[in-house]
């Protein structure tokens, strides 16, 4: 199976289609950002969103973020989510690889993703990308209702 990995510049009704599916499989209680919202998304300066293609059909996806603070720029890679039916195929491994390209590419030092340890797939792919585990605590303060 050929994949080919691709920014997401346009919202199109399909690509719109398609990101509500995988926002389905990625969180339960998530709310499907509007068109409105996801071109917000595309649009941004510091936010690269990433599309995976198997036959024409987006069957994966990941939001990079690159930003500058005073100690440098970073990346941060957020929802990565591939199709049930495509799992196990290396594309959510093409997607971060691409992402950590991009990053280098944009002068980040690091790029940090969290992952639920119940991703055990998941874990041990990003363990394998040679992310390593940090011993940091990570807070949350919520500003209302997630996904809001």
């Amino acid at each position: 199976m050929q994949i080919e990995i691709e920014e997401v510049i346009a919202i199109t009704p399909a690509v719109a289609e398609a990101f509500a599916e995988l926002v389905r499989q990625l969180s339960s209680s998530a709310r499907m950002p509007s068109k409105g919202e996801l071109e917000e998304i595309v649009a941004s300066p510091a936010t690269i969103v990433l599309a995976a293609r198997a036959s024409e059909k987006i069957v994966g996806m990941l939001t990079l973020v690159v930003f500058r603070i005073p100690t440098g720029v970073r990346g941060i890679i957020e929802d990565v989510v591939v199709d049930e039916a495509y799992r196990g195929q290396g594309i959510a491994e093409a997607l971060t690889r691409e992402a950590l390209a991009r990053s280098g590419a944009a002068g980040a030092k690091t790029v940090d993703l969290t992952s639920r340890p119940s991703r055990e797939a998941a874990n041990r792919l990003y363990q394998r990308l040679g992310f390593q585990k940090r011993d940091s605590n990570v807070y949350r303060f919520s500003l209302g209702k997630e996904g809001q």
